[in-house]
């Protein structure tokens, strides 16, 4: 039932061209996996496990995770995080948290607390160097947070030296150009879960037609109350992007809402850096 609705696990493979790139760093390799959203059979134990399998196959230098361990409630980490307790990499799992890691006062202590306990790094407002000085990894705060202020983090940065940066949520990518950020990878969208194919995330026309229906009517029907605005750059729902001099990728994620997945499937992502 869960595969019926989510589709196939997919892996996307693509190359990231990072303007000087020490040559000691051409042709690292990274995993990125986002939005497992373990609770509720929103992920099936069968993913998750061929997700793990894909990403130790390719053998990384570096994995990260995006965010969205879990869907409201913090508990179901504790059953996740020693699941991703088997992820191999060369120099480490790096991780952030995501808007529904934060849902409740407690929810980010108990999630970060159980992934570092299981040797994952979870950077919030943080730079670390996993691999060297040359290439400084930048974890955000969530955009939904108080905390999110990425002016004192990313003014750290030496801007000849380039940087990959994790924020959860794509958005930030417009923000983020006041700084070099070579490559952002986010996650949050679920690609639109919904696609058009040749014409992207059904979500944009069903916000579009919503809005056109008076409000009067909208109030009296609780399924047209809200205009969904978990994202406003819907263009980048998915995939690599050029913002500016900034490059964006957004991983589509592994877990599922209702309705499910069409023409949208999950993702593992691996990304091999290299020069232009």
């Amino acid at each position: 039932m869960h595969k019926l609705l989510s589709g196939a696990l997919s892996t996307e493979k693509l190359v990231v061209k990072i303007k000087n790139l020490h040559p000691s760093l051409v042709g690292l390799k990274l995993v990125q996996m986002s939005d497992f959203h373990y609770a509720d059979g929103l992920l099936s134990e069968k993913m998750l496990t061929e997700a793990i399998a894909i990403s130790n196959a390719a053998k990384p230098d570096l994995v990260i995770l995006t965010g969205d361990y879990v869907n409201a409630k913090a508990k179901p980490i504790h059953q996740l995080a020693p699941k991703l307790k088997n992820l191999q990499s060369r120099h480490g799992v790096y991780a952030i948290l995501g808007n529904h890691d934060i849902a409740f006062p407690s929810s980010k202590p108990e999630i970060t607390a159980a992934l570092n306990n299981v040797g994952i790094k979870v950077l919030w407002n943080q730079i670390a160097y996993p691999l060297g000085n040359k290439l400084p990894l930048v974890g955000l705060a969530d955009i939904y947070s108080r905390e999110f202020n990425p002016e004192p983090i990313m003014n750290q940065l030496d801007s000849t030296t380039p940087c990959i940066v994790l924020s959860h949520n794509p958005d930030t990518a417009e923000i983020l150009q006041k700084w070099r950020v070579d490559l952002q990878l986010s996650g949050h969208t679920h690609g639109g879960q919904i696609v058009i194919p040749g014409l992207g995330p059904a979500i944009i026309y069903y916000t579009k037609i919503l809005k056109k229906i008076p409000k009067k009517i909208r109030r009296k029907l609780p399924f047209l109350r809200k205009t969904h605005s978990i994202l406003y750059h819907w263009q980048w729902s998915e995939g690599l992007h050029q913002i500016g001099n900034n490059q964006l990728y957004v991983n589509r994620g592994l877990g599922t809402y209702f309705p499910g997945r069409l023409f949208c499937p999950p993702e593992v992502t691996i990304i091999t850096l290299d020069v232009p």
